[in-house]
């Protein structure tokens, strides 16, 4: 038995929609449950869709079924998905409260994009993946080469190869946000 405290009673959203990268959305989400966090994915309109690997996701529902809730954990994975996501402004405005409210943000690969549209990574640390890093650079981000990380509320990954430790990065920043809140 474990004497590793559960992340029991702990919500996640984790926001995907078409092309999302199937293994950074799986796993973590395989990870946080496993961890017994209650885990919720919402797309852009609640309609089944295929990931950037062709595996089905089934969102629990759509960005309008989270409008103003609070989550302790927003997750960002990458692929395709966040470019798409970032131009709503019921998804940037999700992020932006959560993270007011104090809560987590953890995004990888290019995840981060929708960071950068929600005008929160200005003078903070940075990664992702490569394709992201002018992005980032001219939202304010300083750009590392790093695995995972964390910097304050946010949790940052960088690609696919890279999932077991963003994984263990988030897992660790909830067991202390927990803590903190107890």
């Amino acid at each position: 038995m474990s004497s590793t405290p559960s992340l029991d009673g702990l919500t996640a959203c984790v926001l995907a929609d078409e092309g999302v990268e199937d293994l950074e959305y799986y796993v973590t989400v395989m990870r946080l449950r496993e961890e017994g966090v209650a885990v919720v994915t919402a797309s852009l309109k609640g309609e089944d869709f295929r990931g950037k690997n062709g595996l089905w996701i089934t969102p629990d529902l759509g960005i309008s079924g989270v409008t103003g809730k609070l989550f302790d954990v927003l997750v960002l994975p990458g692929g395709w998905a966040p470019d798409k996501l970032r131009r709503s402004t019921e998804v940037l405005d999700l992020i932006r409260s959560n993270y007011s409210a104090g809560n987590i943000l953890a995004a990888i690969c290019h995840g981060p994009w929708l960071l950068a549209s929600a005008d929160l990574v200005r003078g903070k640390k940075a990664t992702g993946s490569l394709g992201i890093r002018d992005d980032m650079q001219n939202a304010g981000a300083t750009w590392v080469d790093e695995a995972a990380f964390t910097e304050g509320q946010i949790v940052w990954g960088r690609v696919v190869v890279d999932i077991p430790e963003f994984c263990s990065e988030l897992v660790t920043c909830l067991r202390d946000f927990k803590a903190a809140k107890a």
